[in-house]
């Protein structure tokens, strides 16, 4: 059903008046281009690539972290030129950035014009990452602020959403953190932050639910449909 057919007549209230979006693999279907450059990479050096399995598991994560969960017990210098490797790999193929997942666009629409509903990216891509998608894709303006994994601590670590919290003055109750990894929702859960999960992303439901999310979301229509027709929180309409 499209989406402004299920929101028809819904309440204009989103729950939240912060919505924050994890962006790879939540917002962009960019799993198979980060895999692809990762394999890359790994045949540039000579090194025996990670499976995809193991590319995909470290989606979200920023890419020191991600470099020493695939390639563990291998030195700061190595790890430093899989990473060099990896960053050439992804800007070249990123020269036309991946697509949002179906519903992206009229639903941060919807998002956009519920009044009191602010939206805000935390995400493992780097700040030259994310400007570059801001810029092709037009959706910068989106987005009320924005933290990347080379401005703070990788994910799980909260520190992305402590700052994003202090940028808007908002408490945690007052926002929900959305992804499609466990990093994503563990972040989240670290500050007794609301968080749900997407289901069409890189981790499996199974993983997902061992955080707890308040709520799962098998596409992006269904998510913008349980986030608006919800009354807004007591204190924070």
């Amino acid at each position: 059903m499209p989406l402004d057919a299920r929101l028809q007549g819904a309440p204009r209230a989103c729950r939240y008046r912060l919505v924050i979006f994890d962006w790879d693999g939540t917002l962009m279907d960019s799993a198979a281009r980060i895999v692809a450059c990762m394999e890359a990479a790994a045949d540039e050096l000579g090194w025996v690539a990670p499976t995809p399995a193991a590319i995909r598991d470290i989606i979200g994560l920023g890419l020191p972290e991600a470099m020493e969960a695939l390639y563990p017990g291998v030195g700061a210098l190595e790890r430093d030129t899989l990473q060099a490797a990896f960053s050439r790999q992804f800007r070249l193929a990123d020269q036309v950035p991946s697509p949002f997942f179906p519903g992206v666009r009229e639903g941060m629409a919807q998002l956009r014009q519920t009044p009191g509903c602010r939206l805000a990216v935390a995400t493992g891509k780097s700040r030259r990452g994310l400007d570059r998608v801001f810029a092709h894709h037009g959706c910068g303006e989106w987005f009320v602020a924005s933290r990347t994994a080379d401005q703070t601590r990788s994910k799980p670590h909260p520190q992305m959403l402590e700052e994003l919290l202090a940028m808007c003055q908002l408490p945690p109750e007052a926002a929900v953190m959305i992804g499609d990894t466990e990093y994503d929702l563990e972040m989240a859960r670290a500050l007794g932050m609301d968080r749900v999960a997407v289901s069409y992303g890189v981790h499996a439901r199974d993983r997902l639910l061992a955080s707890e999310p308040v709520h799962v979301a098998d596409d992006f229509a269904g998510l913008v449909e349980w986030l608006l027709p919800g009354p807004a929180r007591e204190g924070y309409a």
